[in-house]
């Protein structure tokens, strides 16, 4: 069998990848990454954070919870200002180190790793899982299958679970599920999430990497020659074949190659990574380890298949000389650009003030005269408090000399946490403290402890 038939089966025209499972220290940190990851998901929406959800985005409600933030539909500002840093970061992360994270933390290669694990337990190796394929249907190969799925599919509904979890309290949800009592929306959104996690990490697996993720396809424009990749040592390596231990390959004429093909047998994308660098190539490092091991077992030194660029080949460079080249102009572009992203954002949410205000003109009477011969101005405020807490609000205007509330006008308002109110301001200035026409003036909104708030607005003074 060859290496390509080895590494998969034909399937309706394409061929299934049968992944074997490797061991080493990069098959540990993608554990590592997949404990980790699926801690922070499942476990997030448990939190509790002063009586409630740490992490809500509570759609309904229309307010998004992040621990002791609270952030509105107008707060957008925020949700972009975090996708741009996301992209940077990606752009960063990229050029000095290349699809790492797709091999070690996207959700498609940990759901992957987390359903082939459940997938040897029921149908065993590689090798097995091929002949249990290519088998007729049985006893044996019934419930195998259908163990298999089932857990899949509790793996999958959980996630999905999970997912709905973050946008709506997720103890109310669990009280919903139990109790037989799941709104229509809710169920939509748990099978959807549920039945996308069993779909792609349980059939479509190597598919989506290869055909579906953009950022294979984008990858490459943030490539350079000192791009950290998996790399074949091609001049150490080649001419390949097999030989005996007892041997010294140079006296063959080969490599230290063995072509033992397990470099593509561990590949989650069915890739020969001694063909050269492929988009399809996750950098997942499994054939690292795979390649290590068969290094040990012969004697040889290991690193042919290893963590390297273009440059560090070209010029037979080591570990030193390629961490050297880390700090060039383009990566150099993107962690400034992406440090003063993070700087906005930060001093934007420190500088924040938890309410908004809105002040809003009465459109039906612009200006009258009022007894006493003075002008009036009718305005309506809207106050929002953006925190958890009741707040009183003080409210008064500055801009004209001889400005000043109405007796009769509301100058504040107690609002509880989390809700907004609106309430009429009269404004008054004696006849002739200003020209006719229009008259920028201000409403400075403070709460005590919390800040305030300056507004602009117009006053209008008639002919």
């Amino acid at each position: 069998m060859s290496s390509a038939a080895g590494a998969s089966l034909a399937r309706g025209g394409a061929r299934k990848v049968y992944p074997r499972s490797a061991s080493g220290i990069y098959t540990r940190w993608r554990w590592f990454f997949v404990f980790a990851t699926q801690l922070f998901y499942y476990g997030m929406p448990w939190l509790q954070w002063g009586g409630r959800q740490a992490m809500l985005f509570d759609i309904e409600a229309r307010r998004f919870y992040l621990f002791g933030l609270v952030l509105y539909p107008q707060d957008v500002f925020y949700l972009t200002a975090l996708l741009i840093i996301s992209a940077l970061l990606l752009f960063l992360f990229t050029a000095v180190a290349g699809r790492q994270w797709c091999g070690y933390t996207c959700p498609q290669t940990v759901y992957t790793e987390i359903f082939l694990w459940v997938e040897e337990r029921f149908e065993g190796n590689r090798v097995q899982r091929m002949r249990l394929d290519a088998a007729p249907l049985s006893w044996s190969k019934f419930w195998r299958k259908a163990g298999k799925h089932l857990v899949w599919l509790a793996i999958a509904l959980w996630t999905g679970f999970t997912f709905v979890g973050y946008f709506t309290p997720i103890r109310e949800l669990g009280a919903s599920v139990a109790g037989l009592a799941l709104g229509p929306w809710a169920a939509f959104w748990i099978l959807f999430y549920g039945f996308a996690t069993w779909g792609n990490a349980g059939f479509m697996r190597e598919q989506v990497c290869k055909y579906m993720c953009p950022y294979a396809r984008f990858q490459g424009a943030m490539f350079d020659r000192d791009t950290l990749v998996v790399t074949y040592v091609k001049k150490r390596g080649e001419p390949r074949g097999k030989r005996s231990r007892k041997v010294d390959p140079r006296d063959q004429g080969l490599g230290d190659c063995t072509d033992c093909t397990l470099c593509v047998q561990v590949c989650p994308t069915g890739i020969d990574i001694r063909d050269g660098l492929q988009y399809e190539c996750i950098s997942c490092a499994a054939c690292i380890d795979a390649c290590d091991s068969v290094m040990d077992s012969m004697g040889y030194p290991r690193g042919l298949i290893r963590y390297s660029t273009e440059a560090a080949l070209q010029n037979d460079w080591g570990r030193r000389e390629i961490l050297r080249r880390v700090l060039r102009p383009r990566v150099l572009f993107y962690a400034a650009v992406l440090t003063l992203a993070v700087l906005a954002l930060a001093a934007s949410l420190w500088l924040r003030t938890p309410f908004k205000v809105d002040i809003i003109r009465d459109r039906a009477t612009l200006a009258r005269l009022v007894k006493g011969g003075q002008i009036e101005n009718i305005y309506r405020i809207h106050v929002m408090n953006a925190t958890e807490h009741e707040q009183r609000f003080e409210v008064h205007a500055e801009g004209l000399p001889g400005l000043a509330m109405a007796e009769a006008s509301q100058s504040s308002v107690t609002i509880a946490p989390e809700q907004s109110a609106s309430f009429p301001v009269q404004l008054r200035l004696p006849h002739g403290g200003a020209a006719p026409g229009s008259h920028t003036i201000s409403f400075v909104v403070s709460a005590p402890g919390v800040g305030s708030v300056r507004e602009k607005s117009a006053f209008m003074v008639p002919r």
